[in-house]
C-alpha cells in the first residue's frame, strides 16, 4: 500500500494546533507514540533482533503508534509516495530514498563521517564533497513527510546519529509536540567531535529535542563538556541544559535486551548440527564465542590477536579450547569495512595455520548472520563469551550471553572497558582490548575459573541484566519524555 498524500486533515489538524490552537489534554495511555528510525523495524518478524525493535516493541504495541523511516530501498525516489502497512496498533510508515540521496546521506555523511568519529576513529573520517548536504536534504525531506501523520498530543522519539537534525526542521514546520532523542552509540568528547566543520549545526540541531537521551554517564558528560566549551550562552546543571527557548533534559538511559524471551531460546536444542558440540566420546574442548557486525569498531583484529597469544603463552589450552566468532558482513561499500573484512579473514588463518591438528580447528570464523534461535543455544554452550569492542555505545551481545547461560553451570564474561555495557555490568571480567598480553590472560583466568566463582559473578550480571531489561528502557525513557 502507497500513501499518495497526506491522511485527510492530518495536516490541517497540526498545523491549526501548532499555530495558537488550544492544545488537548490527553493521560499518557491515549497518547500515540511516533517512533522514528533510519529503517522501519519488521514488526512481522517473529523474533526481533537489535536493540531498537526489542526494546521498542512491547511499548509501542501497547500504546499504538507510528514507525517512521527509511522504506529499506535504495531505488526509490526521495520524497516519493509512503508505503503504510498496519501491524495490529502500529501504522509502519516507510519514506524511500534515491541512490544518490543513499549513497550522500548513508554512505556518506553517516557512516563515513558520523559513524567513526563517534566511535573515535577520526583518521577514518571521509568529509566529502556533497555528503553533508545530502544529509541534510533528506532529513528535511523526511521531516515534511512525517509532519502531515502527526496528531496534536504525539510523543515523537527519534533514534540515532542518522536523523540528527529531524527536531530542527519539524519546529520549522511548526511542530509542538515532546521530541525524544536517544544515541544509541557513543558520544564523543567535544575535540573529537569538532573534527567535522558541521558539529556547531548538529549540536544547535540536538537542542531541538526536549529529551536527550545516552546510553551512558560517559557520553551525557561528553556532551555536556561540548556544551560548555562551545555554547558558553546556555545553562547547563546536572540533568537539564536550558536555551533561549527551550529547556532539555539530559540523561542517562541503558538499553537493555527481553531477558526471559532470549534465556528460552538458549535452552532450544540446537538445530544446527555442523555448530553443536561434539559426541561425549570426543576430546572435551570450551569454546568462546564472540558476535559482532564486522566493523572496525569491534575490536576483531585485537581479540583474534589476544586468542593466538593465548594458546601461545598458556599451551595447557591447546586441543582442549577453540574460537567461535560470527561476524556478519555490514556496508560492504564503505572501504574501511573491506579493509577490515581481509584484515580478520588473514588473522583467522593465521591462528589456525599455526596451531591447527588434523582434528583440532581453533578458530571458526564465520562470516554471514546467525538466527538468534541458533545464536543463543550457542552462547549457551560457550564457556567464555569474548565482546572487546574498541568502542560501543552499549553492547547488547554481552546482555544475551549472560541471559543464555545456565545458572547452574554459567561461561564468563569478558567484556571490554571501551563498551558501554562496562559501566554497568562491573561482575564480567574487564579488559584493556588494546593490552594483548591482559587480554590472554583474563581469557585463561576464565577458563580456568572455579565453579563457586563463576555462579556469583553470573547472579550478580543476571540481576542487573533483568532489573535493567528493554521494558524498563523504553518505559523510564517516556516517562522522561512525558515530563512524568
Amino acid at each position: 500500500m502507497t500513501l499518495q498524500s497526506s491522511p485527510p486533515g492530518s495536516h490541517l489538524l497540526a498545523k491549526s494546533w501548532a499555530a495558537g490552537g488550544a492544545e488537548p489534554s490527553l493521560s499518557p495511555a491515549q497518547q500515540r507514540l511516533v517512533v522514528v528510525s533510519n529503517r522501519v523495524a519488521d514488526l512481522t518478524a517473529p523474533v526481533q533482533s537489535g536493540g531498537l525493535a526489542t526494546g521498542l516493541g512491547a511499548a509501542i504495541n501497547t500504546l499504538g503508534g507510528v514507525w517512521f523511516g527509511w522504506d529499506g530501498n535504495r531505488d526509490g525516489k526521495t520524497g516519493g509516495p509512503l508505503k503504510v502497512c498496519q501491524h495490529g496498533p502500529v501504522t509502519c510508515v516507510g519514506a524511500p530514498i534515491s541512490p544518490e540521496d543513499f549513497s550522500a546521506y548513508y554512505l556518506g555523511f553517516a557512516n563515513s563521517v558520523l559513524w567513526p568519529l563517534f566511535h573515535y576513529r577520526p583518521d577514518l573520517v571521509d568529509i566529502s564533497s556533497g555528503s553533508f548536504d545530502g544529509y541534510m536534504r533528506v532529513n528535511e525531506v523526511l521531516a515534511q513527510q512525517l509532519f502531515p501523520i502527526l496528531k496534536p498530543d504525539d510523543l515523537i522519539w527519534v533514534h540515532d546519529y542518522h536523523l540528527i537534525p529531524l527536531p530542527s526542521m519539524l519546529r520549522k514546520l511548526g511542530c509542538r509536540q515532546r521530541i525524544g532523542y536517544f544515541l544509541h552509540i557513543p558520544f564523543p568528547p567535544p575535540e573529537l567531535m569538532s573534527a567535522t566543520p558541521h558539529h556547531g549545526c548538529l549540536v544547535d540541531a540536538l537542542l531541538n529535542y526536549d529529551l536527550l537521551g545516552f546510553q551512558t554517564d560517559g557520553d551525557a558528560e561528553n556532551f555536556k563538556s561540548y556544551l560548555r566549551k562551545h555554547k558558553p550562552e546556555v545553562t547547563i546543571s546536572q540533568k537539564r541544559v536550558q536555551t533561549e527557548t527551550r529547556t532539555i533534559r539530559i540523561d542517562r538511559f541503558p538499553i537493555g535486551i527481553d531477558v526471559t524471551e532470549f534465556s528460552a531460546l538458549s535452552r532450544q536444542r540446537l538445530r544446527d548440527t555442523s555448530l553443536a558440540e561434539k559426541p561425549k566420546n570426543a576430546t572435551p574442548r570450551k569454546r568462546i564465542i564472540g558476535v559482532d557486525r564486522l566493523d572496525y569498531s569491534k575490536g576483531l583484529p585485537e581479540r583474534f590477536r589476544a586468542f593466538h597469544d593465548l594458546l601461545q603463552r598458556y599451551p595447557a589450552h591447546l586441543r582442549k579450547v577453540s574460537f567461535l566468532q560470527i561476524a556478519p558482513l555490514t556496508r560492504a561499500e564503505v572501504e574501511a569495512y573491506n579493509d577490515i573484512r581481509v584484515e580478520v579473514e588473514q588473522l583467522a588463518g593465521s591462528v589456525n595455520g599455526h596451531f591447527a591438528d588434523l582434528d583440532w580447528t581453533p578458530v571458526q570464523y564465520i562470516c554471514r548472520p546467525i538466527a538468534r534461535d541458533i545464536l543463543a543455544p550457542l552462547m549457551r554452550q560457550s564457556a567464555v563469551g569474548f565482546i572487546t569492542p574498541l568502542r560501543d555505545g552499549m553492547n547488547l551481545v554481552a546482555k544475551e550471553y549472560v541471559a543464555a547461560q545456565d545458572p547452574d553451570d554459567p561461561g564468563v564474561l569478558v567484556l571490554s572497558q571501551f563498551a558501554g555495557a562496562a559501566e554497568e555490568m562491573t561482575d564480567a571480567l574487564i579488559v584493556n582490548p588494546y593490552d594483548i598480553e591482559s587480554v590472554a590472560a583474563h581469557l585463561d583466568r576464565a577458563l580456568t575459573m572455579p565453579l563457586g566463582e563463576r555462579r556469583e559473578r553470573h547472579a550478580a550480571l543476571l540481576r542487573h541484566v533483568t532489573e535493567f531489561d528493554a521494558k524498563r528502557w523504553a518505559d523510564s525513557f517516556l516517562e522522561a519524555l512525558r515530563g512524568d
